[in-house]
């Protein structure tokens, strides 16, 4: 039977790579990361629960990518080069399989960011995960959620809404076929986070947010940091390739406000869209303009032809929206 320190040993504990900014990692109180000069640290923490974030039984290789890849686009909504990562793991139990395939799916991501696990904790109890991610980010050029000015264009990355989609399959309240039901929970179960365009912004946008809750609670907080309001034409947004089959209302609720989509929504001033869409380009991602910062607070739902919608939308919520 696996103890807590020959757990650790097996399956984190990995050896250090020569360009590590850790002097000291896994097997002490404490990691000890070098500082850079002229940088700031960007610092975010997740958890992940079971029964609540993901389904029990849940493919643990996938669990072990997502689990990152939400810390990823934490730093990729801030600008930030990834640096390292910390895991806090409660386990039911030291199953050798489950850590396996859970640790692989985790380091493939790390490894593809050159992201390392420097340190974390390991106890027995409902299986929890727990990542705090450190990234770098030169000094002044965060991209911070209170930065948006009236005239903005607001963006978008990727597609929105497969995710929900997958998850209204699983609950059977919509009938998806096998083929769509697959693609579509790729979304849910393994979202890829945006940290090439996160950096590639630095300077050009002005707020940014990653749309983990659902377009418009995420977007949201940037007008509420920013004392600005938005207009957003609903048929704008960018449905993901199963969604984008669906029934128009279907379409408009899960592009706002499905969650787990792990996009990037951010703010650039109009006249750099030539740039905004170089960047797209650059970094091989689709970039949809689905709206413009206004001086007016709140937000305002418009269709394609720019009139008002009434819908009502909520976003994800830990401790109101029913767990899955």
């Amino acid at each position: 039977m696996l103890s807590e320190f020959s757990l650790i040993s097996r399956y984190f504990d990995r050896p250090r790579r020569p360009d590590s900014r850790a002097d000291l990692g896994i097997g002490d109180d404490c990691a000890l990361l070098r500082p850079v000069v002229g940088m700031q640290t960007a610092v975010s923490s997740d958890m992940l629960v079971e029964g609540r974030h993901f389904f029990p039984g849940a493919d643990p290789r996938l669990l072990g990518h997502k689990c990152l890849a939400v810390n990823l686009s934490d730093l990729a909504a801030m600008g930030a080069q990834p640096v390292g990562f910390t895991l806090a793991l409660a386990l039911p139990a030291a199953d050798e399989a489950w850590l396996s395939a859970f640790s692989e799916g985790l380091f493939a991501l790390a490894d593809r960011h050159n992201c390392e696990l420097i340190g974390g904790d390991t106890t027995r109890g409902p299986l929890t995960i727990c990542i705090t991610i450190f990234g770098d980010i030169p000094a002044g050029q965060a991209l911070r959620r209170d930065g948006a000015q009236a005239g903005d264009d607001i963006w978008v990355s990727g597609s929105l809404g497969d995710a929900r989609l997958a998850l209204a399959g699983y609950r059977n309240e919509i009938v998806l076929d096998a083929a769509d039901l697959a693609v579509a929970c790729m979304r849910m179960h393994a979202p890829e986070p945006r940290i090439a365009l996160g950096l590639a912004l630095r300077g050009i946008a002005h707020a940014a947010i990653d749309i983990s809750d659902g377009l418009a609670g995420d977007l949201a907080h940037i007008l509420e940091r920013s004392a600005v309001g938005a207009t957003v034409d609903a048929d704008a947004l960018p449905a993901g390739p199963v969604l984008v089959r669906q029934p128009q209302a279907l379409r408009r609720n899960y592009t706002l406000a499905g969650g787990d989509d792990y996009e990037l929504c951010f703010t650039a001033p109009r006249g750099l869209r030539t740039g905004v869409q170089a960047i797209a380009s650059k970094v091989g991602i689709a970039l949809a303009r689905i709206g413009t910062i206004d001086a007016a607070t709140g937000l305002r739902l418009v269709d394609s032809a720019g009139a008002p919608l009434s819908l009502q939308v909520h976003s994800f919520d830990h401790f109101t929206t029913p767990a899955p």
